[in-house]
């Protein structure tokens, strides 16, 4: 089960998320909702470094990562995070077996 976080700022403002384990909708290599969700979170954190220029606080490991903001940073990647969230939440619709979302 893919598990998805997102954090918010003491102001109420999408800071970040957390997202670890596989879904195991099929064997590797061949896992589609593991690729739909990586590659989303993927795009996500290196649009909010590489395109938005930000420092977010990133980790990853096998089969995790996060990525968090400061509240400086935060309100510049309103977007990004917000159009992961809709996209995620979609996947989580489609695929809730598979996915869980806090």
């Amino acid at each position: 089960m893919i598990r998805i976080r997102f954090t918010r700022d003491r102001g109420g403002m999408l800071s970040g998320f957390y997202v670890r384990g596989h879904a195991q909708f099929a064997e590797s290599g061949k896992d589609i909702v593991c690729a739909a969700v990586s590659s989303a979170v993927y795009m996500a954190a290196n649009t909010v470094t590489e395109v938005l220029g930000l420092s977010p606080a990133i980790s990853e490991r096998d089969g995790k990562l996060s990525l968090s903001l400061s509240e400086k940073e935060a309100p510049a990647a309103q977007a990004v995070l917000q159009g992961l969230r809709l996209h995620l939440q979609a996947l989580y619709t489609q695929y809730p077996d598979y996915i869980t979302m806090e």
